[in-house]
């Protein structure tokens, strides 16, 4: 498995769409995206630099 880095939220919203995820809404400075099959919705925030935690937690909702 390739090493996680951080990115920005921009990336991070490409990324997940990649991977059959679609985009539902904003709640803020949070994006919802929901994916056929996953345990709960993908949050990604809106920020310069996405920590490598908060990419895997979203990695594991799927």
């Amino acid at each position: 498995m390739p090493r996680i880095i951080p990115t920005n939220w921009k990336t991070q919203l490409k990324i997940f769409e990649m991977f059959g995820c679609k985009y539902k809404r904003k709640e803020g400075s949070h994006h919802v995206l929901t994916c056929p099959g996953a345990k709960r919705a993908v949050v990604i925030p809106e920020y310069d630099e996405i920590d490598v935690e908060i990419i895997k937690r979203a990695i594991c909702a799927l």
